[in-house]
């Protein structure tokens, strides 16, 4: 794979807070490595690395290479033959001293030309002592010509509270254009497909609306449990951990109103605008007809059985921490108005499935074709963000032979059929933030619409004695999951 002219980073120095850690080693680094041979990476590239792991340059460059093989990639070894290091903690100012000292030297050896990209690969109790130090030893802002930007991860914040007092002291040291916040879930190319499938397709949008849509389903199911997670998701749960981001990030792309031009800003107007335009649940009686939470307990079968959520490692035996959420949500707009969202997500289900599926209504004359309307299910187009990521038309079509029997078939696109290698999810958003293309980073007004929309919700079940609802391990979430969606007549889509 190449890359084009306009996709390659400029000169500069990309530092990695918690170089030594798990996401840098599972993540960051092969994704540079790939960058590297794609040719993305110029000659006037550094990267830096700083954790409190006692190292020298040394030994960075050869945990760079054991955790990803320089061998058939010449570009790798010659960019980890000129990594740095700085070691030292991460509120202590000579830590930032000797790093300031490093990307000097980096300017002159190299040409860098004083561009930083700082990346917050640390926990998130980490991230304003970083950007507070970083502002305090004048590392925040460039010089000249130059670009100074902070990428971190998510979570942003525990609840709008917090969110906004990370803002404030993330703003405090770098400007909003600047900070850089990565949901990679928007960087899989099904995800950004999304806009060329609705705009790049007549056939599609005038169709993208309350008119032909009945209701949308987003999923994100996943088969394991919290592994040895346990103590982070007793603190987290599944409405945190993936409905404030990853379901309402793709629920904005998926739902937005067309945007006025392609440029970042335009795109994450509509983000906000459809965000904005969600119904909150801040009611008692409102919260407890439309959310469902649920937790995992021991079950699969004689030869696979899966311990329950309260066995884990680091949870509490009497937990009730959310690992499945549910939730209809409505869309007070003219597009989407009646049209019910149905969102779940949850640990230990019976398939390892993302997908968005817009069911259309149904022919108003099924009994035209007699004994085919019981077990005819609606029209839907289906987006599969993973794993198999693709695109799916489910339509009515006769069954062959001599009575007219319709059933259900499907048109399928892959991006199996592309010559092209689809590029991983960190290696756009490292690339984006190189490049300075915000495009799919979150902007701050999004993070605090996301938080008003889940908080409401969040408290009340702080607050509920009753018990949380058990689901086994291997099933589709609680009975509570099926009633939401069959009190307006509906059910959630068969998953395999």
């Amino acid at each position: 794979m190449t890359t084009d002219q306009d996709r390659r980073s400029p000169a500069c120095c990309l530092v990695i807070f918690g170089a030594s850690g798990d996401l840098t080693a599972r993540k960051l680094l092969p994704a540079l490595s790939r960058l590297a041979a794609y040719g993305a990476l110029p000659r006037e590239f550094v990267l830096v690395g700083v954790a409190r792991t006692p190292m020298t340059d040394d030994e960075f460059a050869s945990l760079c290479r054991r955790h990803v093989a320089a061998e058939g990639n010449p570009r790798w070894q010659e960019l980890t033959d000129t990594v740095r290091y700085v070691h030292g903690g991460y509120d202590d100012p000579a830590t930032y001293q000797r790093l300031s000292e490093v990307l000097a030297e980096c300017d002159r050896d190299h040409g860098t030309g004083g561009n930083r990209v700082h990346y917050f690969s640390v926990p998130p109790r980490l991230f304003s002592p970083i950007a507070l130090s970083l502002g305090k030893a004048g590392m925040s802002q460039a010089d000249g010509d130059g670009f100074v930007r902070a990428v971190i991860e998510k979570p942003f914040g525990w609840d709008e509270d917090s969110a906004r007092d990370l803002y404030a002291d993330l703003s405090s040291s770098f400007g909003e254009d600047q900070i850089f916040r990565i949901d990679h879930y928007l960087a899989k190319e099904t995800v950004q497909n999304l806009l060329a499938l609705r705009f790049a397709n007549s056939v599609f949008e005038p169709i993208w609306n309350r008119t032909w849509v009945d209701n949308v389903q987003i999923t994100v199911a996943e088969t394991l449990g919290v592994g040895d997670r346990g103590g982070f998701y007793e603190t987290t749960g599944a409405m945190r951990d993936i409905v404030q981001n990853h379901v309402l990030q793709v629920l904005s792309l998926f739902l937005m109103e067309p945007p006025t031009s392609f440029h970042p800003e335009a795109i994450r107007d509509e983000k906000v605008k459809l965000l904005r335009a969600i119904r909150p649940l801040d009611e008692e009686a409102d919260i407890a007809a439309n959310a469902v939470r649920g937790q995992y307990t021991r079950g699969g079968t004689r030869e696979d059985l899966m311990p329950g959520y309260r066995e884990e490692s680091g949870v509490d035996p009497l937990s009730s921490t959310e690992t499945f959420v549910a939730l209809r949500l409505d869309i007070s707009n003219w597009r989407w108005n009646g049209v019910p969202v149905y969102v779940r997500t949850g640990k230990r289900l019976p398939a390892r499935v993302t997908e968005v599926a817009m069911e259309f209504h149904r022919p108003p004359q099924l009994p035209l074709f007699p004994g085919s309307e019981a077990g005819l299910e609606p029209d839907a187009l289906v987006v599969r963000i993973q794993p198999d990521e693709g695109l799916s038309l489910r339509f009515g079509a006769k069954v062959p032979g001599h009575a007219f029997r319709v059933q259900k078939a499907s048109m399928d696109f892959s991006y199996e059929s592309f010559e092209q290698e689809s590029i991983d999810a960190y290696e756009r958003v490292i690339l984006d933030a190189l490049i300075g293309d915000p495009t799919l980073f979150i902007r701050a007004d999004e993070v605090g619409r996301s938080w008003r929309i889940v908080d409401p919700v969040l408290r009340y079940w702080s607050q509920d004695s009753r018990p949380i609802p058990l689901y086994q391990a291997a099933t589709w979430g609680p009975a509570e999951a099926d009633a939401l969606a069959a009190r307006d007549g509906r059910r959630w889509r068969r998953l395999p």
